[in-house]
């Protein structure tokens, strides 16, 4: 069998969740957070980081950050997980859908400005399988509309654009470290503003609302309520897994990235044969080798290469069903046929498995075993 999806743990990761264990400090901002921070720090130059107990929360509290209110309207990408827009419906923020590229599968900024009105308050632009969007452009119009810009980096960590990390390109990123993403706590995320204006009020909120952070610090010998939140802070435990992670970025990237490049390498002949379309990566990019996906012909086709793959032992699954024409966005009003472009890539687009302990020998059979089946089906 080879899974679409498996983390890797090590004795390493072992060793820290067990200190951490020791130290009798389990719930959040313990030893492991600080160590986080410092790594965070040292190879991304974030100054201004928190963890959040996923992704989603971290894309909560920039909603919260922002101050989105009830029919402010919050341009977005539909070819993107649910979090990204549940972020700010729970603020009762209004999502306008933006089409994608056929390519990257990013949100197609030709079409931001056609989308803004006077209620229009921020982007949530999402770096689809860790390629970071065009941040000039979306910045640029941002800053002519006055509107917030939340990146939503879940898979990007360690991606560039024109040579500078995701983190350090909108006025607030949103990491993931689920299971499925790169670097790994279980269920975490992190929330990472340019901006060190936000910290103070960042804090309170990550912890329901309350400067308990300042205590922490030394800074007040008590804490009180002050604003709105919720627990978005996760246990040191966690973090200690997350610390072993990051201590293993240089060899958990390179492999990831070779794993990629095999695959890319190894469907080349069968693009030129016409008979998928391999993933593509802007030349301003640096990639973090997250994810790697073929588009195929038809709907049907990618139907039955998954079956057939699943038949072989293989699991390889679809990326996403588009927000707009999803039953909650029908249910907002949205049509299939608002989002084109999104539509076709949802029915065609296919992820492979990709993970830091698949072997050459397991790339090499993904790919024969799809080779196989897309020439006799086409």
């Amino acid at each position: 069998m080879i899974p679409f999806n498996k983390a890797t743990v090590t004795e390493l990761e072992a060793a820290c969740v067990a200190d951490a264990l020791q130290t009798g400090r389990l719930s959040g901002d313990g030893k492991y957070t600080a160590k986080v921070y410092e790594q965070l720090k040292q190879r991304f130059d974030f100054n201004n980081v928190l963890l959040t107990t996923s992704g989603t929360t971290a894309l909560e509290m920039a909603a919260l950050l922002t101050d989105l209110e009830p029919e402010d309207e919050v341009i977005v990408p539909s070819f993107t997980f649910s979090s990204t827009v549940n972020a700010f419906l729970l603020r009762r923020a209004r999502p306008v859908f933006c089409d994608i590229h056929p390519d990257t599968y990013n949100m197609d900024e030709s079409l931001i400005e056609g989308l803004i009105t006077e209620k229009t308050r921020a982007i949530y632009c999402v770096d689809y399988a860790g390629i970071p969007c065009d941040m000039d452009r979306i910045n640029r119009i941002a800053d002519e509309h006055g509107l917030f810009v939340i990146e939503d980096a879940a898979q990007s960590i360690g991606s560039t654009y024109k040579g500078k990390y995701t983190g350090k390109l909108a006025e607030f990123t949103c990491f993931s470290f689920h299971e499925t993403k790169n670097y790994a706590m279980g269920e975490g995320g992190a929330i990472v503003f340019e901006d060190g204006k936000y910290l103070d009020r960042a804090e309170i909120i990550r912890e329901k609302g309350t400067n308990r952070r300042q205590v922490l610090k030394g800074w007040v010998d008590k804490y009180t309520w002050y604003d709105i939140g919720s627990s978005f802070l996760p246990s040191d435990v966690l973090a200690a897994l997350l610390y072993a992670q990051l201590e293993r970025y240089d060899e958990i990237m390179a492999r990831r990235v070779a794993i990629w490049n095999r695959y890319h390498e190894g469907l080349k002949a069968l693009e030129s044969d016409g008979k998928l379309q391999r993933a593509f990566v802007p030349d301003y990019v640096e990639h973090n080798g997250h994810m790697y996906n073929i588009k195929l012909p038809t709907d049907r086709i990618r139907t039955g290469l998954v079956e057939y793959l699943k038949q072989q032992g293989i699991m390889a699954y679809i990326c996403y069903v588009p927000l707009h024409s999803s039953p909650m966005g029908l249910k907002l009003g949205y049509r299939p046929e608002d989002c084109p472009v999104t539509e076709d890539c949802g029915a065609r687009v296919l992820r492979m498995p990709l993970y830091y302990d698949m072997t050459d020998a397991d790339v090499d059979r993904v790919l024969e075993e799809t080779d196989r089946y897309l020439r006799s089906a086409l």
